[in-house]
């Protein structure tokens, strides 16, 4: 009784030699997952962007935390806003680096990390806003607002670079 026809593939033609065997590349892939951390990703632009993110936060946080304040709850806010912020990229920093993402599928990565920076830049932008407003030519706070304003836009750059990535990545997939 026969199930039908069935193809076997092999390395020789009919027609001459014996090709070379093909190159594997499950080897080389999983030396490179074979390890804890993904060494590629720090070498990437999504991986510079949030370290300098990370780095114009903490820098804005320290100047206004070191300044006379001239409005607590400006300030207070703006330290908050920076703070929950630099947590948030460094967590999602983390979870890049040590693959996370590929473990716990049940969250849509991309998604979260986008309504981070959506949320997040738009806090930010209040935040350097009202702090560059109530500075009262402060060297301290206006250097706070300035690394403020940065940070705003590296996270709008970051935001944009994820979300162009994401729809050309759905568009080609289909």
């Amino acid at each position: 009784m026969s199930h039908g026809a069935r193809v076997i593939r092999t390395g020789v033609s009919s027609g001459g030699p014996a090709a070379p065997p093909p190159v594997t590349v499950a080897s080389s892939s999983a030396g490179s997952d074979a390890g804890l951390m993904d060494g590629g990703y720090f070498r990437s632009c999504a991986s510079m962007l949030k370290v300098a993110q990370m780095i114009s936060l903490l820098i804005g946080f320290i100047s206004v935390n070191n300044s006379a304040w001239t409005d607590y709850s400006a300030y207070s806010f703006f330290q908050i806003v920076t703070m929950c912020d630099l947590v948030m990229i460094l967590f999602f920093y983390i979870m890049h680096i040590f693959r996370v993402y590929r473990k716990l599928t049940c969250v849509s990565w991309p998604l979260a990390e986008f309504l981070h920076y959506l949320i997040g830049t738009i806090l930010l932008l209040i935040g350097s806003i009202v702090a560059a407003a109530k500075s009262y030519n402060i060297t301290g706070l206006v250097a706070g607002a300035t690394f403020g304003f940065l940070a705003t836009i590296l996270c709008v750059i970051s935001m944009w670079s994820s979300y162009k990535v994401s729809c050309i990545t759905q568009s080609t997939s289909k």
